[in-house]
């Protein structure tokens, strides 16, 4: 049934809306899907349904939860309603899963026994963190990678496993040992009990104490179900299990949950995204209602046409046919190259070509690569032409050494036990506490069991002379700021401490460019909280307000739309993105798809959704390209075509266009071989089989590791198409299905 209004009738925000998207906006109560193609205009669905809920609907702002995946899609959205409804926007609970449940665990930390100004650890927090713990227990960091071992306490607190369980389970520990980390669970007892009594969360901990105060915690949990009567997510295909676990709670009384994503753009399964949550939403909400936007207002029928093509081939899925009303435009083009070298020679004159003849500007431009390193030789090509470029991804601002040094005594003024931020500023810049000092402080706060703080306001008591007089310095100027916190805004706060701890004296004095850059850094960080200050929107101008705003910022947040450079950037960093032109490079076989993305059928189609995701970035001209050749690990080796470019179909270059590209080329070297010609049809895809590891002797019930999903047990052996697949149950990535002519399988055990 369609949903219509009387153009009389129709409030504005509906004015332009097409009629599946006015039923998206109107249809509010009971749980709903809304299935996004790309380019099919989802944020205004959103923004508009938000606006019908506060005006229509006669919702209250704070009954609104709406939650997002990046700062930028809160903010627009943000601002959209505002122009809709005015001020009253202001109360909606709207931003991304972190900064959302960060503002409910401020109001509510005392329940987990956590301060309300609990300090956020970034990655290099964790990571450092993690190095301390395995120093202790005497173990091997070159075995035990700080970054690895992270990788595996994250994923375990996404799946909402505690550290006591996991030391408790003999399967896990089992893993641990075939992955040369048996002492794992050790660290991550330490590292959870650290963080408590340092009064800090990581980033994953954000969302796993949320799921735990709802869930253990009856009151609170009634509490925000009875609050938030409407719940709205986007990007509903990028949850991970603890995501939706807390989603569901908190949807738990009113059932109005609304869910808007698009499974053919589900690309985030490293980072634990889950697509079964949106896949099996109708099972969770039987008497939900779905709802598709089907008709793309981003690309050219050409772009749409091919992006349906790709995922058509992927079984898993929920079937839609994404059309436009667009023209068809230009083709999609499809080039190669001699070796990679001349693939960014190529691309980066037929930009210059095309910028030229349309008349358009460099951020018009956009080169996606499958792995940052591809970047390189686009680099070189973009700057021996002049041409300005940023490269998304890159280090964020709020990274940078000399910004993480201030902001570390400033989270230390707010909150004493942050024992990372006190590692970093205790001896910096150097007031003659060294490492013996450091250790010696931490090893009497532990021998007294007693607070950091406290044993630093006691130094004589442990240390003596120039080390104790040191000590007593720092403490003294820590004390001083902490005084300024009841009455002094941010700003005031951090201008002191800037010059009180030495810091803009140490980097003023260095006179060297990388030395001048670092002062300036700090200056603009300094500008940054002064805005912040300043902002008339902004209520609370306090230290802890700000700390907290920041807390979560990505590189991201930081770039500007509007400078003229092209972007180059990985395709799971453009998603959300578009561009006018775009060029997608190295579509090769084991660089895309990744040679580590073979082993699985789930894998495998993960990376055509990636591909989907780089297409559909594509407003008006998209183009491919691939070499023959490729530097790998020094050597130069013949690649293979991606295997996309036939599931794609035919699309191909003029010959005219073509040879006019060529010809731009350097002379081929003599030891390369010989084109037949630039332009061809699609060849068919070569897969590049493995060898088995001893997979005939493989048998139901088999115990297996497998580099990638670890242990697991076959469940079922099949042969389709010549081709033998297990089905084997990993025990923390659930049921795979592996091609064995690609999987590297090692059998453990027949039980």
């Amino acid at each position: 049934m369609v949903i219509t209004m009387e153009p009389a009738m129709q409030p504005a925000y509906l004015d332009g809306l097409n009629e599946m998207q006015k039923k998206a906006v109107i249809h509010t109560e009971g749980p709903s899907i809304v299935v996004a193609g790309a380019g099919s205009g989802k944020t205004k669905v959103l923004t508009a349904r938000i606006a019908h809920l506060l005006k229509e609907k006669k919702a209250t702002a704070d009954q609104i939860l709406a939650l997002t995946f990046t700062n930028k899609a809160a903010g627009e959205m943000r601002h959209r309603i505002t122009d809709i409804v005015g001020n009253e926007a202001k109360a909606i609970w709207l931003g991304t899963f972190h900064s959302v449940f960060m503002k409910l665990l401020r109001r509510e930390a005392s329940s987990l026994g956590y301060p309300s100004h609990f300090s956020v650890y970034d990655t290099d927090d964790s990571k450092s963190l993690i190095k301390q713990i395995t120093k202790a227990l005497e173990l091997d960091d070159k075995v035990y990678k700080p970054g690895v071992v992270l990788g595996r306490i994250s994923h375990a607190k996404n799946r909402l496993i505690t550290p006591e369980a996991y030391a408790a389970d003999p399967t896990y520990q089992k893993e641990d040992s075939y992955m040369r980390m048996p002492r794992f669970s050790e660290i991550f007892l330490r590292y959870a009990r650290h963080c408590v009594q340092a009064g800090a969360m990581d980033f994953d901990d954000l969302l796993v104490q949320t799921y735990k105060l709802l869930n253990d915690h009856p009151a609170l949990s009634t509490k925000y179900q009875e609050q938030f009567r409407y719940l709205l997510i986007d990007e509903f295909q990028d949850t991970n299990l603890v995501q939706y676990r807390i989603a569901k709670k908190l949807a738990a009384h009113h059932q109005n949950i609304c869910v808007v994503g698009d499974d053919a753009q589900s690309i985030y399964a490293f980072r634990g995204a889950d697509i079964h949550n949106i896949l099996h939403f109708a099972h969770d909400y039987p008497n939900h209602q779905m709802i598709k936007l089907e008709q793309n207002y981003r690309s050219t029928g050409h772009i749409v046409d091919v992006a349906n093509r790709i995922i058509s081939h992927n079984e898993t899925q929920l079937k839609k046919k994404v059309w436009t009303a667009n023209p068809l435009g230009e083709p999609v083009q499809v080039f190669r190259a001699m070796s990679d070298m001349e693939e960014s020679r190529l691309v980066v004159d037929k930009m210059v070509a095309e910028k030229l003849t349309a008349q358009l500007r460099y951020r018009d431009f956009a080169i996606l690569y499958r792995t940052n390193n591809q970047s390189r030789n686009f680099e070189e090509a973009l700057r021996k032409k002049n041409i300005p470029y940023r490269i998304i991804g890159g280090l964020s601002f709020y990274q940078r050494k000399e910004v993480k040094d201030l902001l570390a005594y400033l989270r230390f003024v707010v909150n004493h036990n942050d024992t990372e931020a006190f590692r970093r500023i205790i001896n910096f810049p150097k007031r003659g506490i060294g490492p013996t000092t450091i250790e010696k402080i931490f090893s009497t706060a532990a021998e007294k069991a007693c607070p950091l703080w406290s044993v630093l306001h006691h130094p004589n008591d442990f240390l003596s002379g120039a080390a104790a007089t040191a000590v007593s310095r720092f403490v003294t100027l820590i004390d001083t700021a902490t005084l300024k916190l009841a009455n002094e805004n941010a700003y005031t706060i951090a201008a002191y401490m800037a010059k009180a701890s030495g810091l803009l004296k140490e980097l003023h004095e260095d006179k060297t460019v990388e030395g001048l850059t670092r002062y300036e850094h700090i200056q603009e960080l300094l500008n940054s909280i002064k805005q912040f200050v300043d902002d008339p929107e902004n209520n609370d101008p306090s230290l802890g307000s700000f700390l907290q705003e920041i807390a979560l910022l990505t590189s991201a947040d930081k770039n500007d739309p509007n400078e003229d450079a092209v972007t180059l950037m990985t395709i799971h960093a453009s998603k959300g993105l578009e561009f006018k032109y775009v060029y997608l490079v190295g579509m090769e076989e084991e660089l895309f798809p990744s040679a580590m993305m073979l082993g699985s059928k789930a894998d495998l189609e993960e990376e055509r959704r990636l591909f989907y995701v780089a297409v559909t970035r594509a407003q008006r001209k998209l183009t491919l390209s691939h070499a023959l050749s490729r530097y790998r690990f020094g050597k130069l080796t013949n690649v293979q075509p991606s295997r996309f470019l036939k599931e794609m179909g035919g699309y191909t270059t003029t010959k005219t266009t073509a040879k006019t590209f060529l010809s731009a080329a350097q002379p081929i070297q003599k030891h390369r071989a010989k084109p037949s010609s630039s332009v061809r049809p699609l060849s068919k895809p070569t897969s590049v089989h493995q060898p088995a590891t001893d997979l005939t002797a493989l048998q139901v019930g088999h115990s297996v590791a497998h580099h990638h999903f670890g242990i697991g047990k076959v469940l079922k052996l099949v042969e389709t198409e010549g081709m033998r697949k297990a089905i084997i149950l990993f025990h923390k990535f659930g049921e795979k299905t592996l091609l064995l002519n690609y999987a590297k399988l090692e059998i453990l055990s027949s039980t």
